[in-house]
């Protein structure tokens, strides 16, 4: 059993129908999706300690949530059956510092959102996995990669695309 606190307006009042300040969360999903209401939800909230819902956060939950969609449409866009063959025969000898780097920086993530999750501290752990996702996989991976993905066939683009599919 997970326990939370209440979920309050932008001015901290529980909702109410007598006030009509309550969120149909039915239009909040037609309009900004069910994950990006998920993730308001979860990274707002945390045991006992109750938060305000803004609709500001369920934009940038939907902006979250458009940036993992963009990030692995360019992933598969980049991938053909060539790729997947040299995958074998490249690593793990030829992977360059960058993907070291990002692969260092997802293991770590694995093993702090764990803790996180073993504790029951869901907000801490999507959090940690919305940074790792925004701040250091697409805005510096994935841009650092690009000039790499461009070379047809060689063995810098295979380790990229390996790195990018784990």
């Amino acid at each position: 059993v997970l326990f939370h606190g209440l979920i309050r307006d932008d001015q901290g009042r529980k909702f109410s129908k007598s006030l009509g300040n309550g969120v149909d969360p039915l239009e909040v999903i037609e309009k900004y999706g069910a994950d990006a209401l998920r993730l308001t939800l979860i990274t707002g909230n945390s045991p006992g300690n109750d938060m305000r819902f803004y609709m500001e956060r369920v934009e940038n939950s939907r902006n979250f949530a458009n940036k993992v969609w963009n990030a692995s449409r360019f992933i598969m866009m980049n991938l053909d059956e060539s790729s997947e063959n040299k995958f074998s025969e490249a690593l793990p000898e030829a992977l360059e510092p960058s993907d070291k780097w990002i692969l260092s920086r997802l293991n770590s993530t694995v093993k702090e959102v764990t803790e996180n999750m073993e504790k029951y501290e869901l907000g801490i752990a999507v959090q940690k996995v919305y940074d790792f996702i925004w701040d250091e996989f697409c805005d510096w991976y994935i841009e650092m990669v690009k000039p790499r993905l461009r070379k047809d066939n060689s063995e810098s683009r295979a380790c990229a695309l390996w790195t990018l599919q784990n």
